[in-house]
């Protein structure tokens, strides 16, 4: 089946269908761009935890549509960047819940089933604790800070694993079109209407960013970069300063 591009909608998400009380269907939106190395492993373990699987490719020039296919996803074709494409990926979810996953993170066992139970004891948004994929000290410490972060500030990142649920996402309009910082700012809004689940289940997460660029030197530069969205920098800025590029919208970490 070939990929479909994101419908007029993925802009406008403005009508909310509540949930099932009988059973809350799980659809995880994954946002890819030049993934081709990861994106099967990643669709096979999504598959696990859910009902439906919908890659979001934002131009990838590799092969990361075709293996996303042939994984057994449905893969949608959007705007680049991740705002836009899990806004996109949403917006064809036909489940009640939404997972947003990125390519290099794994689900814990079970997941979808501990975001059912949480649903159904009357959730409205939650994200999961995290593990780094690295042996290192230094870096199993900044997993457990960044979960007591995220416990006690209430925001949660992407990373992290952001479950919503579909009429409460639309509600809010989706994630801002922001160059940087959209899960911040989801996470912001949504705490005014909710405090998140915060489960204790760990994700998996890929400890690339750290390794590549150096633990201490990427630590201090997110503390610096959210500390300057605080006080109001532009997301286009602080792009810029994250990834050395004008805004183009990578997913790439």
């Amino acid at each position: 089946m070939a990929p479909v591009h994101a419908p007029a909608c993925a802009a406008d998400l403005t009508q909310p269908s509540r949930p099932s009380p009988a059973y809350f269907r799980l659809a995880i939106v994954m946002p890819v761009l030049n993934e081709a190395h990861t994106v099967t492993d990643a669709v096979h373990a999504a598959r696990a935890h859910c009902d439906a699987c919908i890659v979001v490719d934002g131009g990838s020039t590799d092969d990361t549509v075709h293996r996303a296919q042939r994984a057994g996803a449905q893969v949608v074709l959007a705007k680049r960047g991740r705002a836009s494409q899990m806004n996109a990926g949403a917006c064809v979810a036909d489940c009640d819940v939404v997972l947003f996953l990125h390519a290099d993170c794994r689900l814990p066992d079970g997941a979808g089933a501990c975001i059912r139970e949480q649903m159904a004891r009357g959730a409205i948004w939650g994200r999961f604790d995290v593990r780094l994929d690295s042996h290192r000290p230094a870096l199993a410490l900044i997993g457990s800070m960044m979960n007591l972060r995220s416990r006690l500030s209430g925001i949660a990142t992407g990373d992290q694993g952001i479950f919503v649920a579909r009429h409460a996402f639309e509600a809010q309009g989706g994630f801002p079109a922001i160059a940087l910082m959209e899960d911040i700012a989801f996470s912001r809004a949504m705490r005014r209407v909710a405090r998140p689940a915060c489960l204790r289940s760990k994700m998996l997460v890929s400890a690339r960013r750290w390794e590549r660029r150096g633990v201490v030197r990427t630590v201090l530069q997110m503390w610096s970069l959210r500390a300057a969205y605080f006080f109001g920098a532009s997301p286009d800025w602080l792009h810029q300063q994250y990834y050395g590029r004008s805004p183009l919208g990578d997913t790439d970490d």
